[in-house]
């Protein structure tokens, strides 16, 4: 018996309504999606546990989690935009993340975004790659800084302002009667949610926001509910929302019975660049991963792992090979 699929989903704090919590609960149950567990998360806890830095990890790491001589930043580039190496402007100390330019340059997270914006508007902005920008920030009467990913500390603080939470759902689903890829697509919706179907989770709640209760009409970030792109991203968020150890959920035993040792396991929770294959492929985890049933993301993880699995696992030697088949038909479409 295949094994079924598990999600994380959760209303974000601009939704958090009764109304929408209903109209979740529904749209879920329409579509046999069994909820397993459900709870709410409070701004002081999001904050202090940092909660949503891990959650977008890939972002937020340049922005709060790690100091700029901790980042990966091509020297070459930096000196090519700004005119300045990378190497004295660290010397000089006018390289900050987000969250230390909130404090020099006395802004909240609305005022710098301000300035973000000013300085993308301005052309004084280059991107490093994936979630990975630098702008030269500048505000009356302070010395100009080299800012990274400015941006993320208003999405930040609509998470963690006093009053906001967020309400989640621990869900599962048989896969055979739902892929996860039309979990997201259909029941969920596309990321912008003027552009989901009116019968999807985002397209509801941006079509009858006045209704659900909402102050605002949704868009951008505050698209009404967030849920996991693939099983693996999921066990992540159980593992950082929740606290759950990966010994004790059910994908991450199969995982650890699959040869992924727990600290690589953990180690992939930030969406690292991994490296596999004969030829060898690099690519971000995370997307190697999304869309996939559970079976398939598990029979992937252990290749990526160069691993195998055992042939009594609910992953055969058979779904390694067909794993095998679309991580070629995915890396070359």
């Amino acid at each position: 018996m295949a094994p079924k699929n598990s999600a994380f989903v959760f209303l974000k704090p601009h939704a958090v309504t009764d109304a929408c919590k209903a109209l979740v609960k529904q749209r879920l149950a329409d579509e046999g999606i069994q909820v397993v567990g459900e709870g709410a998360l409070g701004a002081a806890e999001i904050d202090e546990k940092r909660l949503i830095d891990q959650h977008y990890y890939a972002i937020a790491s340049k922005a709060t989690i790690l100091k700029p001589e901790q980042m990966p930043v091509p020297a070459e580039r930096f000196r090519r935009k700004f005119s300045l190496g990378w190497k004295e402007a660290l010397e000089k100390g006018v390289v900050l993340n987000a969250m230390d330019a909130c404090a020099y340059l006395e802004l909240d997270a609305a005022g710098l975004e301000k300035a973000w914006r000013r300085a993308k508007e301005g052309g004084n902005m280059v991107k490093f790659g994936g979630g990975f920008y630098c702008g030269l920030v500048e505000v009356p009467g302070k010395e100009p800084v080299y800012v990274f990913n400015g941006f993320f500390m208003s999405m930040r603080e609509t998470f963690v302002r006093p009053g906001a939470s967020i309400h989640y759902y621990v869900v599962e689903w048989e896969a055979a009667k739902l892929s996860w890829a039309d979990f997201r697509g259909k029941l969920l919706g596309p990321t912008d949610p003027a552009e989901a179907p009116a019968g999807s989770l985002r397209g509801a709640i941006y079509g009858r926001w006045k209704e659900l209760g909402l102050k605002s009409k949704p868009g951008g970030g505050d698209n009404g509910v967030h849920a996991s792109a693939s099983p693996f991203e999921a066990l992540a968020e159980r593992m950082n929302w929740l606290g759950v150890a990966p010994e004790k959920d059910e994908f991450g035993r199969e995982l650890l019975k699959a040869g992924v040792s727990k600290k690589t396991l953990k180690a992939w929770t930030t969406d690292p660049q991994v490296t596999f294959g004969p030829v060898p492929i690099t690519t971000s985890l995370f997307d190697m991963l999304e869309d996939m049933d559970t079976d398939m993301c598990l029979a992937q993880a252990a290749m990526i792992n160069g691993q195998v699995f055992p042939t009594a696992h609910c992953a055969t030697s058979f779904a390694v090979g067909l794993g095998a088949g679309y991580l070629l038909w995915k890396m070359l479409r």
